[in-house]
């Protein structure tokens, strides 16, 4: 039988990702599964793997720490189908996801049934979201000033948030340290502030703590 769909799961613990595998098999049926335990064995696994149709993401993982690493997804793979499972359930962070462009968010700590009506929602191509999800202007407004930047103006901004040096930068970067200051010019008009503070501010207030 032909495979109909391609599913990733993105989670760094193995006995949740088999809980996730075991249910998308009875939600949906001919799928071609795969797996992922780190925001560096994702983008790997996605660079090589051709029509994928929908990445369950969790949001804590090595290499990403929140809603940074979904910003970075929508970047890169703008089509990309992409729904958290996350046990950070807060309103807050529900409201970031949706406002990031994610097509959904299934709590961690939902029932099987939710969690089964759920993937066949999404799978038959309707976002799900729990009720709670309503419209945020403020962090639409980050969410539209992140998005501006280019990957690599966002993979500085991150380096920044560690409080590296512009050199510093450079060297991981392997570009020059004027080609850094050009991309923080960019960078701050783009963010609209003044300053590399400002900058990691409004990044962090996109960050779940």
């Amino acid at each position: 039988m032909d495979v109909q769909y391609t599913i990733v799961i993105a989670d760094d613990h193995p006995l949740f990702r088999n809980a996730l595998l075991q249910s998308i098999h009875m939600a949906i049926s001919d799928t071609h599964l795969l797996e992922a335990d780190s925001q560096n064995s994702l983008f790997s696994l996605l660079e090589k793997t051709d029509d994928i149709d929908l990445l369950l993401l969790d949001l804590k993982m090595p290499g990403s720490s929140g809603i940074s690493g979904l910003i970075q997804l929508r970047q890169q793979y703008p089509e990309l189908a992409i729904v958290v499972v996350s046990a950070s359930e807060e309103d807050e962070v529900v409201q970031q996801v949706y406002n990031h462009g994610a097509f959904g968010f299934i709590p961690k700590s939902s029932e099987m049934q939710v969690l089964l009506n759920a993937l066949k929602q999404i799978i038959n191509g309707q976002p799900y979201f729990p009720a709670t999800i309503s419209h945020n202007n403020h962090q639409q407004q980050l969410t539209t000033k992140i998005s501006a930047l280019t990957p690599q103006q966002y993979k500085v901004l991150t380096m920044l948030t560690e409080g590296l040096l512009n050199k510093q930068i450079a060297y991981d970067l392997n570009v020059s340290e004027a080609t850094i200051k050009a991309h923080l010019t960019a960078i701050f008009r783009k963010l609209e502030v003044k300053n590399r503070t400002q900058a990691v501010i409004l990044l962090q207030q996109l960050e779940i703590n």
